[in-house]
């Protein structure tokens, strides 16, 4: 087995779940993603790292920074950084936090994002897109340029049309449909 195909098994024999859920964008749906319970994982964080890392190489951004809204892009992009570590071009992993602090510096970014930065915003799951959208314009207000966006999974429900719409550019790891078929064989 390939190592996307291990990371399509973690994910739906751990991540995906049946039933009736009231996703974060409001939608109902008949599955859900827990995509935490493989990205804090040994195993999710050493398959996720060298997977991601050569889907940005491949894409061709030239990226220096890597980061989404916490909680969910956290763990992937620190794997990512952690992969990248011995590579040509290392890449530094920040957090987007959902509000500035009210206390300290009040930053919204967190960790060694700098102004000017090239960044590939990271997502656990997109459905709407509605989360990257947000670290999108977080990274843009601190002065950082996005070129594209890395999902680890994309449910294909319109997220990555409404990201593009924005003039940004998506790649993503696994395909809803990919987990789906998964769980069913």
């Amino acid at each position: 087995m390939t190592d996307h195909s291990v990371l399509v098994a973690l994910l739906a024999e751990r991540s995906a779940k049946r039933g009736q859920f009231t996703l974060a964008s409001g939608k109902q749906s008949k599955y859900y993603v827990d995509a935490r319970l493989t990205t804090m994982s040994p195993e999710g964080l050493s398959l996720i790292g060298p997977l991601a890392l050569s889907i940005l190489q491949q894409s061709g951004w030239e990226i220096d920074a890597i980061g989404g809204l916490t909680l969910g892009a956290d763990p992937i992009s620190y794997a990512i950084s952690y992969a990248s570590a011995d590579s040509h071009r290392p890449l530094r992993a920040f957090t987007v936090r959902k509000e500035a602090k009210s206390h300290g510096t009040g930053k919204t970014i967190e960790g060694p994002f700098k102004e000017g930065d090239r960044v590939a915003v990271i997502e656990d799951v997109i459905t709407t897109g509605g989360s990257a959208l947000r670290a999108i314009e977080a990274v843009r207000a601190a002065s950082g340029i996005v070129v594209g966006v890395l999902a680890l999974v994309d449910r294909e429900e319109g997220g990555r049309q409404a990201i593009e719409a924005a003039g940004v550019p998506v790649v993503s790891l696994v395909s809803a449909s990919q987990i789906i078929k998964a769980l069913e064989s």
